[in-house]
């Protein structure tokens, strides 16, 4: 599983590897909206909140459909559909709210920042 991080205080994104076990299970069984403790992924003291995702076909995920089953819902908004004129709708498959190990990328916001700073941590878990 891929972690896609952004910070909304600098604008930047990080990308985290979710190799082992223990990273996946922090997300598997969550929603979109639920609000992770980050010690489990090296990020020590910082609060993550689940924004999104999608799964290994780069089908979006929805907070508004309910599972963790793809659907064919009739949307008019993004995520999913972006119409080019006010007022279309268009019947499109997406994934639900709830993560599952189909799901290959997360997408997470940071809403409690730990002690040490982010790009700190991150490059002590890639190493470099």
């Amino acid at each position: 599983m891929q972690i896609v991080i952004s910070d909304v205080g600098t604008g930047k994104a990080y990308k985290v590897e979710g190799k082992d076990a223990e990273a996946n299970a922090l997300f598997v069984g969550k929603r979109i909206g639920d609000v992770v403790d980050a010690d489990i992924i090296g990020l020590e003291g910082y609060a993550l909140e689940i924004t999104g995702g999608s799964d290994r076909q780069g089908m979006p995920m929805r907070k508004d459909v309910a599972g963790t089953a793809r659907k064919r819902i009739l949307i008019t908004n993004p995520p999913g559909y972006r119409p080019r004129e006010q007022g279309k709708r268009r019947r499109k498959s997406v994934r639900g709210n709830e993560i599952s190990m189909d799901i290959l990328q997360i997408n997470v916001i940071i809403k409690d920042y730990g002690k040490k700073p982010l790009d700190e941590l991150l490059v002590k878990a890639e190493g470099g």
